[in-house]
């Protein structure tokens, strides 16, 4: 599901590529959920339970 992840913590923005090829940024991600995130053993679940509810997105063209 998940291609690719990164993080700006200067702007607290979590930028989420999939393999899709559809890229997402959800922004006002502290960098305790980041971590969590690439800590996971699912990073797809973690993504649709902990930070798709919670943070709001932007899709990226």
């Amino acid at each position: 599901m998940i291609s690719d992840v990164g993080y700006d913590a200067a702007s607290s923005v979590l930028e989420v590529g999939f393999r899709n090829g559809t890229v997402y940024r959800y922004h006002l991600v502290p960098a305790r959920v980041y971590r969590e995130l690439m800590a996971s053993d699912s990073p797809g679940r973690y993504l649709n339970q902990e930070i798709k509810p919670r943070f709001p997105a932007q899709a990226v063209e």
